[in-house]
């Protein structure tokens, strides 16, 4: 992989990574109400799941999409369901009370991990990293070097939007700002089915 190229990969994996999207509004909001520590699997969850995710459009899974779109089709219904139901669970979140959200359960590695096959921003993310990086000559080793590269400068862009939770804590202890930024929240996040509805 030639220096340029490198740049021109670490330029896309970063704008990619950090820009708004579901799992960045996830992560806000669960740092909101969970704290950092509490929201860490959710993000290891996002950072591992969409490297795996990297990996295997890499090796021909964003083919075999193409070859059945039925196959696609589901998973846009069960990933936008699988949203909406997220963002109820946001909207209707009233406090970040630590006695109210003992029993309350942030995403989990696994989950968050799940979700970036039903991402549609991770899937255009992906589908276009490895249509674009990977070096047609060297394509298995660069295709990795690509996943790899893409998943660690992930970790510290959507690091960000978590970060940005736990700094908004203290002023979302009001509860009418915090059912305010609970609903916007929600609405974000239905939102950006868009890109895979239109």
């Amino acid at each position: 992989m030639s220096f340029d190229i490198f740049l021109a990969l670490l330029s896309f994996s970063f704008a990619s990574s950090a820009t708004p999207g579901p799992n960045n509004l996830m992560l806000l909001s669960s740092a909101v109400t969970f704290g950092f520590r509490r929201t860490l699997p959710h993000m290891f969850g996002v950072a591992i799941g969409f490297t795996v995710l990297l990996l295997a459009v890499g090796s021909g899974l964003g083919a075999v999409l193409t070859a059945f779109p039925a196959l696609h089709v589901i998973l846009k219904i069960v990933g936008g369901s699988y949203l909406v139901y997220l963002a109820y669970r946001i909207a209707t979140s009233n406090s970040i009370d630590a006695d109210e959200k003992k029993n309350a359960k942030p995403l989990s590695f696994l989950g968050a991990a799940a979700f970036q096959w039903a991402n549609p921003k991770g899937w255009v993310m992906a589908v276009t990293a490895m249509a674009t990086y990977p070096d047609p000559a060297n394509y298995w080793p660069s295709m990795v070097l690509v996943a790899v590269i893409f998943g660690l400068v992930n970790l510290p862009s959507i690091t960000i939007w978590t970060v940005a939770g736990v700094v908004l804590r203290n002023w979302l202890a009001d509860p009418v700002r915090l059912r305010i930024f609970n609903i916007t929240m929600a609405v974000l996040l239905v939102a950006s089915l868009w890109p895979m509805l239109r």
